[in-house]
């Protein structure tokens, strides 16, 4: 059952009123359908008496009328799951429902076992714990370890659905730049090609007909000696899309070792950075973006292919 949160602390709630085209619904239709929050989120509310209409404890299959105002707890203490580990993070944008970050290269956005202690969803746990949040740690997508970017995290399991939601149905649009091997022929593009897994590695994918669907779009931002700097939108999210697809399109990421055509002088991982997230804030529905610069190592390689 979750906790309450710590003394002292004011629970925070949400809450819609009922419109005419939704009176005669039931409590649950209304928390699903107009509110967005899952069945199972339903399900824990109810064990925490987190939902209520006309500010009385609801029951689900309670019909409301037009006017009625049901509310459900956005908050409750819980264990978030990971050791908490100081580290400096660069926060892009925190509000109350979400925490958006500017990972550096090299670092795991979340532990692929317990053995890896020294991810960024470890600095989150910190992070939290040192804010006076008990929760756990929820990303709303990942970044591979020597991409750099931002990375978003929802605070509450609401958020985190309604986050989700976005990410889904593809309203929560994620941007990356990228320096990619020679020049990039047409000046915007979309590559759709499904996406599996690579015949003769369990790390690696590959685009292969079998594959999940998967649509990457591209722009020219500038060209350069040797190179052509892209800005990407990602429509769906297989595992290593962009990498994929550019090596498919015959122009692999500068510095990509597992999929480009060899590795490079110039860059110790693959030149690839997630610039800019566009969502509706989960609890307000106003629309966010937060944006990112590239970091130092882009930078420099930036103006050396500048440089020639």
């Amino acid at each position: 059952m979750p906790r309450q949160p710590r003394p002292g602390k004011a629970a925070r709630w949400i809450a819609h009123t009922v419109t005419g085209e939704e009176a005669g619904k039931t409590v649950e239709q209304l928390l699903i359908d107009s509110m967005r929050i899952s069945r199972r989120m339903i399900q824990r509310l109810t064990r925490a008496s987190g939902i209520q209409l006309n500010r009385r404890p609801a029951y689900l299959a309670r019909l409301v009328r037009q006017g009625d105002v049901v509310t459900a707890r956005l908050d409750w203490a819980e264990e978030s799951g990971l050791r908490p580990v100081p580290m400096e993070l660069a926060i892009a944008f925190e509000a109350a429902d979400l925490l958006v970050l500017d990972k550096p290269p090299f670092v795991l956005v979340h532990p692929p076992t317990p053995q890896h202690d020294a991810t960024l969803a470890h600095g989150v746990a910190h992070h939290l714990l040192q804010s006076g949040v008990q929760t756990k740690v929820r990303p709303i997508h990942r970044i591979d370890r020597d991409t750099s970017g931002l990375v978003l995290f929802a605070k509450t399991a609401v958020a985190h659905h309604r986050l989700d939601l976005q990410l889904r149905d593809h309203t929560l649009r994620r941007e990356y730049l990228a320096f990619v091997e020679g020049g990039v022929e047409n000046a915007e593009g979309e590559i759709d090609a499904p996406i599996g897994k690579h015949a003769r590695s369990t790390e690696l994918r590959a685009v292969r007909p079998d594959g999940e669907p998967a649509i990457t779009r591209y722009r020219v931002v500038e060209r350069l000696a040797g190179a052509t700097l892209l800005t990407l939108e990602l429509e769906t999210g297989r595992t290593h899309q962009i990498r994929v697809h550019l090596a498919h399109l015959h122009h692999p990421l500068i510095g990509d070792r597992a999929y480009g055509a060899r590795e490079s002088a110039l860059l110790r991982r693959q030149a690839l950075h997630c610039s800019r997230l566009s969502f509706l804030h989960p609890t307000t529905e106003t629309p966010q973006t937060v944006e990112a610069p590239l970091p130092a190592d882009l930078m420099q390689l930036h103006e050396r292919l500048r440089l020639g």
